[in-house]
């Protein structure tokens, strides 16, 4: 399975963009899908992980502004970005089956200007 990730950009603070994912073979609804992001000289960080029947799982720092959902029959996931910060900037990657032994994407730049 490879993932190709898109939708990231240059936006201004509070701005709002849509990451989309999707998977070149099929996912199982059970397998957890998520976004990362890695700021320069920064760890990767998880942003929101969802696995289909439960609840999404959020980084402090974007709840109330990030949704991640999923689209099983397109083996895709989505992450609508809001009330966007400066500090939301990285490369984000998309994933699938968790950090330690999933795969990733190839990651999709969203820059917030101040």
């Amino acid at each position: 399975v490879q993932l190709q990730a898109s939708g990231g950009g240059l936006v201004q603070a509070g701005g709002s963009l849509r990451l989309s994912c999707s998977a070149s073979g099929t996912v199982h609804s059970s397998v957890l899908m998520g976004w990362f992001r890695q700021a320069p000289g920064k760890q990767r960080e998880l942003v929101a992980s969802l696995r289909s029947g439960r609840d999404p799982t959020y980084a402090d720092s974007v709840r109330g502004r990030f949704a991640i959902s999923r689209d099983n029959a397109k083996s895709s996931v989505y992450l609508q970005l809001t009330s966007l910060k400066p500090e939301d900037s990285g490369i984000y990657y998309c994933n699938v089956g968790g950090r330690s032994n999933g795969i990733w994407g190839q990651g999709t730049l969203v820059t917030v200007s101040s």
